[in-house]
């Protein structure tokens, strides 16, 4: 059944597809044009070179569902003579589902670049958005079997070949791709940007509700989007706070995560690539699911919030994680033979930009400082970790914000990649009836944070529930401190007045710590990019046991 639009919603949508469709035509150059009457005369077939000058065909298309939806498409189409095809003339062929609220439109200047190296490129809009027919099914059965059923189309409408498919996407289409990389093994590479590979983790990190990312998808969502009455549910009792349990199944089915026996299985090549910042899908779940995978695989982050690092590509300038994309799918579809040669982990350190690359994950690190939490506010190892760090408490007012947070989604992480300006505040000046602060002494050298902290202390809650939110800040001679990493971690069905311990993981992140500088650690109950559950008047106490300390786990190099 076809669903009921707003009066003068469908002759919106048709005209403002018209005008990115006239706009992308003019930037790409040739197109294929829709059959017309016979002409008099028959044109004279182009010369290769003219052929060649003219750059790769385009055309617009409509592609059907086994459902009977119908997804709105393009295709670029390498100029016949291009280097890369078989004996057969097929070329490696890369499918691109647009990003969350975007339509196919979005990557026409990086479908373009493609197909003239070589590749056949479909990029079509995922179902439920803009002209594409039925509803947003987030990366559920609907839109993973859509992924087959593009292929299918692609292998028999287009000079595809068969053994040599990749599939790269933008946010919602970075997680179709890893989705797509487990369904269907005729993928052989794929490239995932700024994607998820838990959804769950993504919404409920540190059980906690990651309510400003929520809102953002839901607000990209509505004006470009048909949400049905799944959707609609899943988001409100998110808001809510209701109905945990089935917000998480259904984030589960989502999940790569979930399926990635399967990923290894077909062996499929994956890249990843994410930003520290990014404020939707956080980079710990992503280096998570980096470690579970078993084949050829290749993991880049860069400063930045959700999507923000790609987004130059887009426009068609020199995007550093488009050309990685790239030279993963001439390694892995074109037998490139380079994979060997570099390094699977590249890191850019915040805040100084430099490049790092090991050999895996666990080696970013190389070893663990522990910092005890003492009683005046110092935050120390040695000495500063004995009496004084254990037998003291710390009450703050629960729900009460402290001054210190993890910023705004989609603003702070592209300040912090743009300007390097990540979430400040001035570390004297915040109130300790709202929050718990220690700092270090200053380090007479760099400190080299590689990797995800974690919080280690006891709490006492008033309530049976609650909420901590930690952060880690790089505070100079002047008191300011500039946001590291930070996390929420919240509880549920303890006893109030009774003690229980409590860990903290921090996001991961890699971070250079100037000489002269301390390292101040918060702990509080509210932040606004979360729902927390700390209701404001309760009382949350932090401590340090002697049989239990209270410590921070500073992973370095």
């Amino acid at each position: 059944m076809r669903r009921t639009q707003r009066p003068g919603a469908h002759r919106a949508r048709v005209r403002t597809t018209t005008a990115a469709v006239a706009v992308a035509l003019a930037l790409v150059g040739t197109v294929a044009a829709a059959p017309t009457a016979p002409a008099t005369a028959a044109p004279s077939p182009l010369p290769a070179a003219s052929r060649a000058a003219a750059g790769p065909s385009f055309r617009l298309v409509d592609i059907p569902m086994k459902d009977g939806a119908v997804l709105k498409a393009n295709v670029f189409t390498p100029t016949p003579g291009t280097p890369g095809a078989d004996a057969r003339g097929r070329y490696p062929v890369i499918v691109q589902p647009a990003s969350w609220g975007q339509n196919d439109l979005e990557y026409v200047l990086q479908g373009r670049r493609l197909a003239a190296g070589g590749y056949v490129v479909l990029t079509y809009t995922v179902r439920g958005f803009w002209l594409s027919g039925g509803e947003v099914d987030v990366a559920g059965p609907k839109d993973v079997a859509d992924i087959s059923s593009v292929i299918d189309w692609a292998l028999a409408r287009t000079p595809a070949d068969p053994r040599r498919i990749g599939m790269t996407g933008l946010s919602l289409g970075g997680g179709l791709t890893l989705m797509g990389a487990a369904a269907d093994p005729r993928i052989k590479a794929v490239a995932a940007l700024s994607g998820w590979g838990d959804l769950v983790d993504s919404l409920y990190s540190g059980e906690t509700r990651h309510l400003q990312a929520a809102a953002v998808l839901a607000a990209v969502q509505a004006p470009t989007g048909r949400g049905g009455a799944e959707l609609q549910r899943i988001l409100s009792d998110l808001f809510a706070d209701r109905n945990a349990p089935d917000v998480v199944r259904w984030a589960r089915t989502r999940s790569p995560e979930a399926y990635v026996d399967r990923v290894n299985a077909n062996g499929t090549a994956v890249f990843l690539a994410n930003a520290w910042g990014d404020s939707i899908f956080n980079p710990s779940q992503i280096t998570a699911f980096y470690q579970r995978l078993t084949g050829p695989k290749r993991i880049e982050l860069r400063p930045g919030d959700h999507a923000t690092q790609e987004v130059t590509g887009l426009l068609g300038l020199d995007n550093a994680t488009w050309a990685s994309a790239l030279r993963w799918f001439d390694e892995h579809l074109k037998g490139g033979g380079r994979a060997a040669s570099r390094p699977p982990v590249e890191l850019e350190v915040r805040p100084g930009g430099s490049r790092e690359t090991y050999p895996s994950w666990q080696a970013v690190s190389s070893r663990t400082e522990r910092l005890r939490l003492g009683r005046a506010d110092v935050l120390g190892t040695g000495a500063l970790g004995g009496s004084a760090g254990t037998g003291w408490h710390k009450t703050v007012a629960g729900g009460v914000d402290s001054g210190a947070n993890g910023g705004v989604a989609e603003l702070s992480g592209l300040l912090d990649q743009v300007v390097k300006l990540p979430p400040v505040v001035l570390v004297p000046l915040l109130p300790r009836r709202a929050g718990a602060v220690w700092q270090s002494a200053p380090y007479p050298t760099a400190q080299r944070v590689r990797g995800a902290a974690r919080v280690h202390t006891t709490v006492t809650s008033s309530t049976p529930e609650g909420t901590a939110i930690g952060y880690l800040y790089d505070v100079n001679a002047l008191g300011v401190g500039k946001l590291i990493s930070h996390a929420p971690q919240s509880w549920s069905g303890k006893t109030p007045g009774r003690a229980f311990p409590l860990d903290v993981e921090l996001f991961a992140t890699a971070y250079d710590l100037p000489a002269g500088h301390r390292l101040a650690l918060v702990l509080d109950t509210k932040d606004p990019l979360y729902g927390g559950r700390t209701a404001l008047g309760g009382k949350v106490t932090f401590s340090s046991p002697q049989h239990d300390p209270s410590e921070l786990a500073l992973p370095l190099r």
